[in-house]
């Protein structure tokens, strides 16, 4: 919002609408009191369209600055992933989201998912993989969590296909899938993953080399 040019524009702006602003003001001054009620609407409405479109201009002018002073800030994606090989192939998930929480500052619930990829405007989202953990009253710090020993975890891997979801996980039949956590607080999480999900037909699909790092609650692409 430092930009010199832009306030130049901002003020050059107002310079040309104010003086419209007030000629307007007299013209509707000079109506006489039996027309005022029909000419007023008149008068008024190609007003209001012409501060509409003077803030639209200022507004745009003022976030272009904001913009591009923001497109140095934000987090820093690149120092945070999420990757793993499903059936083999390797993935680096989008639109992934570390969330979590529990009493007294403690972390009770953790569950972190993304997508394969950036989801289109139309049509299916992409295959999405995600797993959580559940320790109600407990705490979920840095160690090694597994399935099916580990009563409140649960890791799902979703195909969106045109008549429904194609779900595997690890419900199904008690696969084990294993999450090793490093670092683990409100300022994000780290760690490697491992497994296998299936779904009701007993089609298996193994998740290899997953590791992640990832901040709390903020969206990250790759």
């Amino acid at each position: 919002m430092k930009n010199g040019k832009n306030w130049y524009f901002f003020w050059l702006i107002l310079t040309i609408a104010l003086p419209l602003y007030h000629n307007s003001d007299d013209t509707m001054k000079t109506i006489p009191s039996k027309a005022f009620l029909f000419k007023i609407n008149l008068i008024r409405k190609p007003v209001g369209i012409f501060w509409a479109i003077l803030c639209f201009i200022t507004l745009s002018v003022c976030l272009s600055a904001c913009s591009k002073k923001d497109d140095t800030g934000g987090a820093p994606t690149g120092d945070y992933y999420f990757r793993a090989k499903i059936g083999g192939k390797a993935i680096n998930f989008h639109s992934v989201n570390f969330q979590g929480g529990g009493n007294d500052n403690r972390f009770e619930q953790i569950v972190i998912g993304g997508h394969e990829a950036s989801d289109p405007p139309s049509g299916p989202v992409s295959p999405s993989l995600d797993f959580e953990i559940w320790r109600e009253g407990g705490n979920i710090t840095a160690g090694t969590y597994a399935t099916p020993a580990e009563k409140g975890m649960i890791a799902r891997y979703a195909i969106q296909k045109s008549d429904g979801t194609l779900m595997y996980n690890t419900a199904i039949a008690d696969d084990v899938f294993t999450l090793k956590i490093g670092e683990i607080s409100k300022s994000g999480i780290k760690g490697a993953f491992s497994g296998t999900v299936r779904n009701r037909a007993g089609e298996a699909i193994d998740i290899t080399d997953g590791t992640f790092n990832l901040p709390y609650e903020t969206i990250i692409n790759p």
